[in-house]
């Protein structure tokens, strides 16, 4: 087996939203930067047809900037985004093109002079008297050393930190329980006029119920009318009524759909996997061919039950299912849901959060929902693994508990939080010092200086 080293100051494993931030914010405060994905492209979930959910808070203020905000003008400037839109329900709405996501992430690498890895996966991690070393990557045939000073997991799943030793949290207090993964596609061939007459004639396809009585009156007909930037959430009364009839194919009680910017075309986030751990290459397998077999009949079911899905047609499945949650790693902080609610903003935030509390049900058909009436500051300690020194946190494996995380998780958040642990971790390479010893009041003066948001009025 062929085997090759490499050396760098800052080692960037995951090609994500997190991950991409990290990487940018890092190179340039001057470290020289290397960004590892298993995937052949850049961009994570932004690549999938997801919406970037919560940029503005419940009260529209703008509680994201900086890398974050730079990657959707850059969207907007090649047709890719519509930019920021209220929205009653998930507080804001930014609609990308998933393929314009990938080219813009590319842009930003090559433009940084970051190095990148793509097609490897992490197979082993080094720590010598407690500190992260180096880590052991393969692809094609060629296993690959990366010596870093400082190494940023933004794998999602936390796989450099498990593999390091960390300590780890899955799942509920209590019971473990994961919220479940899905497969995205996308169809084309939708008339959406058609069904939002359908919507304004059938009121009860929207979740007005479940503690959402507060959106009856923003979320209805006329705002999907208003504008293409929206996500779609309901059709409740249909489900729960073809589940009654034995007709249902999915495990859930509503629908999403998220419009695209290319027309007549919807990406669909409706399948769920349940009982599943994204960690675990057995219920990966699992899940992928699940979620492929439930996709047509899921169109079937739209053609034949909801006016103006007649005529649609499957037009693309994402190359792997999407997983919402696996590892949270143990950091020098841990996040915790009174904090979140108390919309409190310690000293040593690098990062603001501000979408509701969103926890799919990991083994049933329902949705917890909780609105934040203020965002909240993520603490520079969150990003920093409690038990391996040189090892920071970017994404949805950083340091919250079960019920942050359905907050947290969301990508916006994982970019601003990325931002501030790659300016960290470049201070660190700087320094000569921890991650750990690095000044926080350092890094959020950067972080300001290039347009980070850290507070709001």
């Amino acid at each position: 087996m062929k085997k090759e080293i490499i050396k760098t100051d800052v080692a960037v494993l995951g090609g994500g939203p997190g991950g991409i931030a990290a990487a940018v914010a890092a190179a340039r405060q001057g470290a020289k930067t290397i960004i590892v994905e298993r995937l052949g492209y850049l961009g994570g979930g932004m690549a999938t047809g997801l919406p970037l959910l919560a940029f503005l808070d419940v009260k529209g203020r703008l509680v994201t900037g900086g890398i974050a905000q730079e990657i959707v003008d850059r969207l907007t400037e090649m047709g890719g985004s519509y930019g920021h839109r209220v929205c009653p329900f998930h507080n804001s709405t930014t609609i990308i093109n998933p393929l314009y996501s990938r080219i813009v992430s590319f842009e930003m690498i090559k433009e940084n002079n970051i190095q990148s890895l793509l097609h490897c996966e992490v197979i082993g991690t080094s720590v010598e008297n407690g500190k992260l070393v180096s880590v052991t990557v393969m692809g094609k045939g060629t296993e690959i050393e990366i010596q870093a000073k400082v190494f940023i997991d933004a794998t999602g799943d936390g796989d450099v930190a498990y593999l390091a030793g960390a300590r780890y949290e899955k799942g509920q207090e209590g019971t473990g329980l994961m919220q479940p993964s899905t497969l995205m596609f996308d169809i084309g061939g939708v008339e959406l006029e058609r069904f939002f007459d359908y919507l304004e004639k059938h009121p009860e396809e929207l979740p007005y119920g479940n503690g959402l009585n507060h959106i009856r009156q923003g979320y209805n007909a006329d705002f999907f009318r208003e504008s293409p930037n929206h996500v779609f959430f309901g059709l409740n009364a249909l489900i729960a009524r073809l589940r009654s009839e034995g007709k249902c194919p999915i495990d859930r009680d509503t629908v999403i759909y998220i419009n695209q910017p290319i027309t007549d075309h919807v990406a669909i986030n409706t399948i769920r996997i349940l009982n599943f751990d994204g960690s675990d290459v057995r219920d990966l397998s699992r899940g992928e061919m699940e979620g492929h077999l439930q996709i047509l009949p899921l169109i079937k079911m739209l053609q034949e039950n909801v006016p103006g899905f007649e005529n649609c047609y499957l037009s693309s499945i994402n190359p792997t299912i999407g997983v919402r949650e696996t590892r949270r790693i143990v950091g020098k902080k841990m996040l915790r849901k009174e904090e979140v609610i108390n919309a409190e903003i310690p000293s040593d935030s690098i990062g603001l959060g501000s979408y509701i509390i969103d926890i799919h049900n990991g083994e049933g058909n329902g949705t917890y929902i909780k609105t934040l009436d203020d965002p909240y500051g993520i603490p520079y300690g969150c990003t920093l693994a409690a038990d391996i020194d040189g090892l920071m946190l970017s994404g949805r494996c950083i340091s919250v508990d079960a019920v942050v995380f359905g907050s947290s998780r969301v990508m916006p958040t994982c970019m601003a939080v990325g931002q501030g642990v790659g300016v960290g971790a470049a201070l660190a390479v700087k320094h000569g010092i921890s991650p750990s010893d690095v000044d926080t009041d350092e890094i959020r003066s950067i972080l300001l200086k290039q347009g980070a948001i850290l507070s709001v009025e």
